[in-house]
């Protein structure tokens, strides 16, 4: 059944007018009758009875105009959902997820696509950094999230945000009563660090950190992830050291403590993604990520 059939149908039950409903449709009376009569031929039945001001709907006529109407609506769905689906506002955004980004910065980017793509469903899978790779690669997820992501020829890194580092004591710990702390001195503390898995993580930066102003930690334990981490610490059992994002985690006795400027730390956070992934939501995704970027990089100028 030609399309263009059941359009012109609809516009002459509308009208019950050749005429008029031609008019309507720019095409000239006797193409529109021929539609009509080879509609009427397909069906096997009589969809019009000629009146002396026009047309008028047999049963069976308005029988097809309803069904007509909603075959037109459901085209129109069609269109639609494909033009949002093209332009990345229709479908399923699947997010790998690890670490501390969870806190802050991720949340606040899925709250920003949600805003301006309400018809994509996003799902988050709880990943490791070789697990997201594999799973890029396996097209399970179209992105994640990673600190310190190691190079892979097939996979694109991204970076979002340098975030500023903070040390996490115990309120009643000696160095939160100093105007300023500085990084030297946590020589003398032993550190709870996170998490532990695929290696580099923020344990190797913590070190690194350390090693760069002439010391090796102390390190009383590694543990999985920060919440644990900042349990301890407000157990009075050593000090960590967090990204801004996890600042936002607030457990009894636990502050937060920016170092003093003449050391700035920071620790990244990158997105990753297959480089051959051209889908449209993806790129709607990535979009959202440089806008906020853009808003960070203006706040923490």
């Amino acid at each position: 059944m030609d399309i263009r059939h059941l359009k012109s149908f609809i516009v002459v039950a509308e009208e019950l007018n050749i005429g008029r409903a031609a008019l309507r449709l720019h095409i000239s009376q006797p193409p529109l009758t021929r539609q009509i009569q080879q509609l009427e031929q397909e069906l096997n039945v009589q969809l019009f009875v000629r009146t002396p001001r026009g047309v008028e709907l047999t049963q069976a006529g308005n029988m097809f105009l309803s069904e007509a109407r909603n075959i037109r609506h459901l085209m129109e769905q069609a269109v639609e959902r494909t033009v949002r689906a093209g332009q990345g506002k229709l479908g399923r955004l699947d997010i790998g997820i690890f670490g501390t980004g969870i806190f802050s910065v991720i949340p606040e980017l899925l709250h920003l696509f949600r805003v301006t793509h309400p018809g994509v469903r996003v799902v988050l899978h709880t990943m490791s950094k070789g697990e997201q790779i594999e799973a890029l690669r396996q097209k399970r997820i179209t992105i994640g999230f990673h600190r310190m992501p190691l190079l892979h020829p097939d996979i694109e890194n991204s970076l979002i945000i340098n975030e500023p580092l903070y040390l996490a004591l115990n309120e009643e710990h000696p160095l939160n009563k100093q105007g300023t702390i500085s990084f030297r001195e946590l020589e003398n503390h032993p550190l709870v660090l996170f998490p532990t898995g695929d290696r580099p993580n923020f344990v190797d930066k913590v070190i690194e950190l350390c090693s760069g102003v002439g010391f090796m930690p102390d390190i009383s334990q590694v543990v999985g992830d920060a919440v644990t981490g900042i349990a301890l610490v407000s157990a009075g059992l050593g000090v960590t050291i967090v990204p801004k994002s996890v600042t936002t985690l607030r457990i009894p006795k636990v502050v937060y403590r920016l170092f003093e400027n003449t050391f700035p730390a920071y620790v990244d956070l990158s997105c990753v993604h297959r480089k051959d992934d051209s889908s449209a939501i993806l790129h709607a995704f990535l979009a959202v990520i440089e806008d906020f970027k853009t808003t960070w990089n203006e706040q923490y100028d």
